[in-house]
């Protein structure tokens, strides 16, 4: 008897914020064969470790790859250390830069310290694309090669862009789509997950497990989610991104930068939430009955949890709105422009940016005298930015630099300059 969800039951999972599936009644036939032998469906995503950290753009796959898996099926993490030595050309009007040996083993090791984020890891099946491409020798390439033409590969995108404008295509390119196409074959994969910027490179795995006599993997596309600017798709490289590994405020802040428009797509396809759930809160928004503050900052808890846990999440919530809240209250507060020569510390290291909190008090007009300025830091009457200043100095990253500056209900902000200069 079959330990599989009936396929209906299935599928509404599986439909979930996908953009296209080729094809869904492919997909289905697939499932009630599996209900049927009671064999689970062998489902691949391929990363190739180019960069040392997911990001956020990333686990949109992988939380697809987490359905299937809870599912009950055979999900496949494949780390392309292989094909990573040639780079995938999707989306690069340039020929990559080639990455050394060394660069590409450490950061699949990354890798897999991160997804297990989200996959479980005591029934992902990890494989490196090396295991086979690494064997397969000149002959068994031009074989692989002799499957293609040239005009199929000018009619992918990219490619087509680079040559229409006479930039230059390199030969090694031309061979990634069927590197992984060959991952398909080697793998005998039933499914394969890519963004909706791959649909060549996964075509191309179909045609190729036809000519293996394979049947041809269903290919499911998920959107490609925008970065923080929601315009470009996220990426590190355009530093639009939120990688899983930064530290919990910083995610946090990061999501609450975004657009509220965009909001409702990281909800979609970030977060566990259903499509009804997520449906129902922006019908909140649009009626009134919500802030769409609020949401976002649930969306932000929400994302964060899961990849530091409820009290980071928590923390991070309230060191943001007490950021939030200070920035709201410095709002119409008297600037003071004070020269950093005014306020430097004389025991400082030579380098380093120190500033004494004394001089800053009598400079900004918060204490009348250097004495009232130590009794005030001692009584922990101080702020700085928000936070209970006790030290007689602090310490500055740059200059120019912008400080709120508390005393009692008394503020100023304090805008230091350059050694010697007001600004």
């Amino acid at each position: 008897m079959s330990t599989f969800l009936p396929v209906d039951e299935q599928m509404d999972l599986l439909q979930k914020g996908a953009a296209e599936i080729i094809r869904v009644s492919d997909l289905r036939e697939r499932l009630e064969e599996s209900r049927t032998t009671g064999r689970p469906l062998r489902v691949k995503a391929g990363f190739d470790p180019t960069a040392p950290d997911l990001h956020l753009g990333h686990t949109v796959l992988l939380r697809k790859l987490r359905h299937f898996q809870q599912l009950g099926h055979t999900v496949i993490f494949l780390v392309g250390d292989f094909t990573s030595l040639i780079g995938d050309p999707t989306g690069k009007n340039v020929t990559r830069k080639p990455l050394s040996r060394e660069q590409i083993d450490e950061y699949a090791k990354t890798y897999q310290e991160q997804v297990f984020k989200i996959l479980d890891s005591a029934v992902t099946e990890v494989r490196y694309n090396s295991e086979w491409l690494g064997k397969l020798g000149y002959e068994q390439t031009i074989r692989l090669a002799s499957h293609f033409t040239v005009s199929q590969m000018l009619e992918r995108d990219e490619f087509h862009k680079r040559f229409q404008a006479e930039h230059p295509i390199s030969l090694h390119e031309l061979l990634y789509p069927l590197m992984q196409a060959y991952d398909s074959v080697a793998l005998e994969c039933d499914v394969e997950l890519g963004g909706t910027d791959q649909r060549f490179n996964l075509g191309a795995g179909r045609e190729l497990q036809r000519h293996y006599g394979q049947k041809p993997q269903i290919v499911l596309m998920t959107p490609i989610i925008e970065g923080l600017d929601g315009v470009q798709k996220m990426s590190k490289s355009l530093n639009n991104a939120i990688g899983i590994n930064e530290p919990p405020s910083e995610m946090y802040g990061k999501l609450m930068s975004i657009s509220d428009e965009l909001m409702w797509k990281y909800w979609v396809f970030l977060t566990d939430l259903k499509q009804s759930e997520v449906d129902k809160l922006q019908a909140e928004v649009a009626a009134g009955a919500v802030h769409p503050m609020e949401v976002k900052k649930r969306l932000a808890r929400t994302i964060t949890a899961g990849f530091h846990g409820e009290t980071a999440a928590q923390r991070a919530d309230e060191n943001w709105a007490r950021m939030f809240q200070q920035k709201e209250t410095a709002e119409g507060l008297e600037e003071m422009h004070i020269a950093y020569a005014d306020l430097v510390n004389p025991s400082c290291p030579p380098g380093e940016l120190q500033i004494r909190v004394s001089k800053l008090l009598l400079q900004a007009g918060l204490a009348g005298s250097g004495a009232e300025a130590s009794r005030k830091l001692a009584e922990k009457a101080v702020r700085i930015d928000g936070e209970v200043v006790t030290n007689a100095a602090i310490p500055l990253e740059s200059l120019p630099t912008r400080l709120v500056v508390r005393l009692g209900k008394r503020a100023k902000v304090a805008v230091i300059g350059a050694v010697g200069e007001g600004v």
